[in-house]
């Protein structure tokens, strides 16, 4: 029987091990003492395993690289995943926001079941050996706590994540090892990440940690309705996290992003200016605001930031700020934080089957590929995706030699 490395045992590579199993003797190799940690973490206060909304909707939050996905994520679509996990005894749940996570809210249960299904099936598991790549014969490097070690393989997929939360194991160490076979890679950004901004000592001392609720966001003529956190060196959450590839970008072209608010999105500029022009008498500004057009706390703050003093005796320019109002965001916070990655392994170097064209026999999978999306279960989604389409196309190929 022909022998599989996978390499990182994240959703990417055990997804991949499972397909790969019914063909080859697989063995999964993790840098880390035990595997899938990212996956642990992100799940640790509800894993958002994938979303209910509409398939073609879905298709679009994969931006550019939708087209070269494609195939994959109709390969193993939203409700295949939620039928897999059934699979492994977790039931599953559509939330409010069409988000699904398991029914228990964690994926420590999910990752022991699926572990255990994939030893059942004679998956052989490697920890604390990390990939350095090759030797002069094309074997594969791995650097242990016993000192280096070699593998054979008839085929490896490699799965070894981006380059967010690296005290987790994805440190892309792997980038120069791929450069070095030739392998084009797209440098690695930040993506679903928080921004810094400029906010004033008063901002920092008193609203860092306030979430902001129910506002809509806009940057680049895209917008989204959510909430967001303050923070003491400017804005995460999840809306700044469904913008935050066009803020990068700004960012990238400008030298900043102009992330624009609406603080009373179910309420019209011209309602808030006739509400705010009725006289205010005894009262307080601040209490007019928060009486008259719901502007208090972080809200109000944020209004008192970001508009120019001028407005507040004018109910009408106090009106248009609350719905237009501007927070420039300077850069993005280090990648490190970031929940994932953009950048990494050009599409066009994998073939049909994901295999690296320049590199017969090596496939790669999940966040090490140049693609990108949002939180709510895609990330996730194409994970999976493409570890099972990536040894997919491995067993093909080793069933073919």
């Amino acid at each position: 029987m022909p022998r599989a490395a996978i390499i990182g045992g994240g959703p990417a590579g055990l997804a991949a091990a499972e397909r790969l199993c019914e063909v080859a003797e697989v063995h999964v190799f993790d840098a880390m003492p035990s595997l899938g940690r990212k996956f642990l973490l992100a799940g640790k206060s509800g894993l958002n395993i994938t979303h209910g909304e509409a398939f073609e909707t879905f298709l679009t939050r994969f931006g550019p690289a939708r087209e070269r996905l494609e195939h994959a994520l109709r390969g193993f679509a939203p409700e295949a995943i939620r039928d897999w996990a059934a699979g492994l005894g977790i039931e599953t749940f559509e939330g409010s926001s069409g988000r699904i996570f398991p029914r228990a809210m964690k994926a420590s249960p999910l990752l022991r079941a699926w572990l255990a299904r994939l030893a059942g099936k004679g998956v052989t598991f490697h920890p604390r050996h990390k990939w350095t790549g090759w030797t002069d014969t094309g074997t594969l490097r791995f650097e242990t706590p016993a000192g280096e070690v070699t593998f054979e393989a008839d085929a490896a997929v490699l799965a070894l994540g981006g380059a967010s939360w690296p005290r987790l194991g994805s440190d892309a160490l792997w980038v120069p090892l791929l450069e070095a076979r030739g392998i084009e890679i797209a440098p690695l950004r930040a993506a679903n990440c928080g921004f810094d901004a400029a906010w004033s000592a008063l901002m920092k001392e008193r609203f860092a940690g306030a979430p902001v609720k129910s506002v809509t966001l806009s940057c680049d003529g895209e917008s989204v309705k959510g909430d967001f956190v303050v923070t003491e060196t400017g804005v995460e959450g999840s809306a700044v996290y469904a913008l935050a590839a066009h803020l990068r970008d700004a960012i990238e072209r400008s030298g900043e992003a102009v992330l624009r608010l609406d603080l009373a999105p179910d309420r019209s500029e011209e309602r808030l200016a006739r509400d705010l022009a009725i006289p205010r008498g005894k009262a307080s500004l601040a209490n007019h605001l928060r009486k008259k057009a719901g502007i208090d706390g972080v809200k109000a703050a944020l209004l008192r930031e970001g508009a120019a003093q001028d407005i507040f005796s004018d109910p009408a320019a106090i009106a248009h700020a609350i719905k237009h109002l501007e927070v420039r965001l300077l850069r993005p916070r280090p990648i490190a934080e970031a929940i994932s990655s953009a950048g990494g392994i050009a599409l066009s170097e994998l073939d049909a089957d994901f295999m690296l064209a320049k590199l017969p026999g090596i496939f790669a999978a999940g966040e090490m590929l140049d693609w990108e999306a949002p939180t709510g279960g895609y990330l996730l989604s194409a994970c999976l995706a493409t570890g099972r389409a990536a040894g997919d196309g491995a067993a093909r190929f080793l069933t073919r030699s």
